[in-house]
């Protein structure tokens, strides 16, 4: 029991089920001790709203619904109507309930991002090396780092050649070679060989650490959506006081004044919003979409524009082999594919996984291991398979050690490049005889999903880390305007690109996967993470989670949401009507305290039974391709 009263929302709970079997028995004239039982659910339910309304106009001058509530509670008690003071409580506590549940739990702190960069760092100094917590490096020290470790600073290579997994930063799901020359960010992690480089940032310089301000930042810089009865009280408490208090003039009759503060109390406008986001919530949820924030459907119901990450978000986040090349009439395609995939059957390169996985199933269990491997970190691997000299790799790599047939190869690969894919060339006995092209495999249903928002007015853009000519392609692919389209967009990029959308009124909604996607999924006005593959930071910093990684349910979620803002709208509409004509019915003596509590009730309850048709919004065609 005493865990149960621990937990806040389980604590609400016996308080209001405690409270309405009170004043069940108490409508009915059930007594104790000759104490109306109504007064329990006056007690537990009432006196929180009456102090917490006391306490806002007090301390702040704060006017909200509570206080037209306890002014209607006070003057029932006052005239001995019980039964309907704690009627009143209890349909506002239930409402605030809902609402509570509704909103998003505490979120996790920032320190997630910041454990991504490393503790400490390798600093050379005189061919001497030492080991220093990462926050004390200097600006201009050399530093190394071994294979596997992440990038403590940022800063430019001075010796050594690698292959930089960037994923964390940018998105861009294959490794990026490096080598003297190059620039290296905190954060990235290095896959294979040795490299010393330069502190160029660090510290709160770094990138790692500017990503975890830029978050904090664009946390705090959103609006909240206030509570619709709240947005709305102070004309509520003046319309209430007003035609109680002239009520009371024209006819003496100080029941029918409080009677009208009764039945004015904004029960069914309370109920309005929570009740229907909690509907719409559950269907979501259904369909594999947790809503991580109350107010995020209300958010995503306004968009007027769905930008899109990349990789892992529009496409599968890995690369696929997408086509093979010979530039050799001595050799098939076949035969190509198959020397690659044995040259690199030892290597762990995510390319060369990719080339393995381009063989059928049968090839591949049949794969012969090659003699004389050699790799070199960054560049490519070579081997002597059945009897002949094989090198797999990039072609400056392969320009470097000798090979011929450079410039036919390049003019050969430019046509796949063009469209975005990374080119792994193959030379046999010094010659440049073929190559496989990889790419990120777009994921299935993109352009129907591009058609279904733009049939309800929302323009999807493209905002990726990657180059010019993938996100061209990607976007000629998906459906998406070239108008709407920004490439080697870093962290920073995409959060200023959010914020000048905000500011000239279009708001946007961010859908990604990546770290490098949390300070614009919390920039934008909703955000939308990919729960499978995406990082738990991004799913963290999201408003809303796919958790299944599917977004041709974004569509319907858009829909959802509309459907859910006009479902709000009736209810409020009707509330009012409802209030409206009872008030009169007060004003005319025809309507009762007790009577008035169980008519605004019953809106109450209307209010709640038409909110659970959210429940069933079907499926349409978005999800099907």
């Amino acid at each position: 029991m005493h865990a149960v009263w621990q937990d806040e929302p389980r604590r609400q709970i016996v308080l209001i089920v405690v409270s309405a079997i009170a004043l069940l028995l108490g409508f009915f004239d059930i007594t104790v001790s000759g104490i109306d039982l109504s007064w329990v659910a006056i007690l537990l339910c009432g006196t929180p709203i009456v102090i917490e309304a006391a306490i806002g106009l007090i301390t702040r001058f704060d006017v909200k619904a509570d206080l037209l509530v306890s002014l209607a509670l006070i003057a029932s008690v006052i005239i001995g109507e019980y039964f309907a003071a704690g009627e009143v409580a209890v349909i506002m506590q239930l409402g605030a309930l809902l609402e509570e549940m509704t909103v998003a739990k505490a979120r996790k702190g920032i320190e997630r991002l910041a454990s991504l960069a490393p503790e400490t760092a390798r600093v050379i100094s005189s061919g001497t090396e030492r080991i220093i917590p990462a926050s004390e490096v200097k600006k201009g020290e050399t530093i190394r780092v071994n294979p596997g470790e992440t990038v403590p600073v940022d800063g430019e290579i001075l010796s050594g050649s690698t292959s930089v997994d960037e994923s964390v930063l940018t998105g861009e799901p294959i490794p990026v070679d490096k080598a003297a020359g190059d620039h290296v960010m905190s954060g990235s992690i290095n896959r294979f060989g040795v490299f010393e480089l330069r502190a160029d940032a660090v510290g709160e310089s770094s990138t790692i650490a500017r990503m975890a301000k830029l978050v904090e930042s664009a946390d705090a810089s959103r609006a909240k959506i206030v509570r619709l009865a709240d947005r709305w009280a102070t004309w509520i408490v003046a319309s209430a006081l007003s035609m109680a208090f002239i009520t009371w003039l024209a006819t003496g009759e100080e029941i029918r004044a409080v009677t009208i503060l009764v039945v004015f109390c904004p029960c069914a406008l309370v109920l309005a919003t929570p009740t229907a986001v909690m509907a719409a919530i559950g269907c979501a949820t259904k369909r594999g979409v947790l809503v991580r924030e109350g107010d995020a459907l209300e958010r995503l119901a306004e968009i007027d524009r769905a930008a899109f990450d990349k990789t892992g978000t529009l496409t599968t986040g890995e690369p696929t082999l997408c086509g093979v090349k010979s530039l050799s009439s001595a050799y098939t395609e076949s035969d190509i594919l198959r020397l690659a995939a044995i040259a690199e059957k030892p290597s762990s390169h995510p390319l060369g996984r990719a080339i393995i996985r381009g063989l059928k199933d049968a090839e591949r269990a049949q794969l012969p291991n090659p003699n004389d491997f050699k790799m070199e970190s960054g560049s490519g691997v070579s081997a002597r398979i059945e009897g002949r000299a094989v090198a797999v790799g990039r072609l400056s790599w392969l320009k470097r050690i000798g090979a011929v047939g450079i410039e036919e190869a390049q003019s050969a690969a430019a046509v796949f490049e063009a469209e975005g894919a990374t080119t792994v060339f193959i030379a046999l006995d010094g010659t440049v005889a073929g190559f496989m092209a990889l790419s990120d495999a777009m994921r299935p249903g993109i352009a129907n999903v591009m058609r279904n928002l733009e049939k309800q007015n929302v323009s999807p853009m493209l905002m990726t880390g990657d180059h010019k000519e993938a996100a061209e392609h990607v976007a000629k692919e998906a459906g998406i305007d070239e108008r709407f389209v920004d490439a080697g967009c870093m962290p920073e990029d995409k959060l200023r690109r959010l914020e000048s959308l905000e500011r000239a009124t279009i708001r946007t909604a961010m859908v990604g996967d990546g770290i490098n996607d949390a300070p614009a999924l919390k920039r934008a006005w909703v955000g939308i993470a990919m729960g499978g593959i995406g990082s738990d930071f991004a799913v963290n910093a999201a408003d809303i989670v796919l958790v299944r990684d599917d977004i041709r349910v974004i569509p319907w979620l858009v829909r959802l949401s509309r459907r859910m803002m006009r479902m709000i709208r009736f209810n409020i509409t009707l509330a009012m009507g409802i209030n409206f004509l009872a008030i009169i019915l007060a004003a005319l003596g025809l309507m009762g305290p007790v009577l008035g509590a169980l008519v605004h009730n019953a809106g109450s309850v209307i209010v709640i039974l038409n909110s659970a048709r959210l429940l069933r919004t079907p499926a349409e065609e978005d999800q099907k391709s």
